[in-house]
């Protein structure tokens, strides 16, 4: 873990993101001696709650906007 103040965060930035994206580091920064800020790496894709779940992934093969047939339509439906 990395502690710098304001003003040095601002003058290495750059840097204490390398820090932060290559190790992983975390970077504290403070403000009048007290943390005030956390810089840290965000989480990876595969943690992405919007991601495709590995069992459903695949290809649909059909046309989903194609109108369905009289026979598809279930009997209490015609």
């Amino acid at each position: 873990m990395i502690t710098v103040n304001t003003h040095e965060a601002k003058t290495r930035l750059s840097a204490l993101l390398v820090a932060v994206e290559e190790r992983g580091e975390t970077v504290i920064i403070c403000r009048n001696g007290k943390p005030a800020a956390e810089l840290r790496a965000i989480r990876p894709a595969a943690s992405d709650p919007l991601r495709i779940h590995p069992e459903l992934s695949g290809r649909i093969l059909y046309d989903p906007t194609e109108a369905a047939t009289a026979d598809e339509w279930p009997e209490d439906a015609r």
